[in-house]
């Protein structure tokens, strides 16, 4: 049977390293006062993936470079407006 780790509403205020620690670990922590289970803490998924917007830019242009620079392109917007 899964069981979750606890931390007392007391640890929470004034050993919240030794939570923090748990956290870190990745388990659900389960916050209790007076023996009942008021809520619970998840980790946060870290790791956040992010599209390859260079193999997208390849795949659309192949190794074709461009002449313009952003400084002419800011150039031009600036005598636009």
């Amino acid at each position: 049977m899964y069981h979750m780790k606890r931390a007392t509403v007391r640890d929470l205020r004034y050993d919240f390293p030794k939570v923090e620690k748990m956290l870190a670990e990745g388990e659900p922590i389960e916050i209790t006062k007076r023996n009942q289970v008021i809520g619970t803490l998840s980790p946060v998924n870290k790791k956040v993936e992010f599209p390859d917007f260079m193999g997208r830019l390849k795949k659309i242009y192949g190794d074709k470079v461009l002449k313009t620079t952003w400084a002419d392109v800011l150039a031009e917007r600036k005598g636009r407006y």
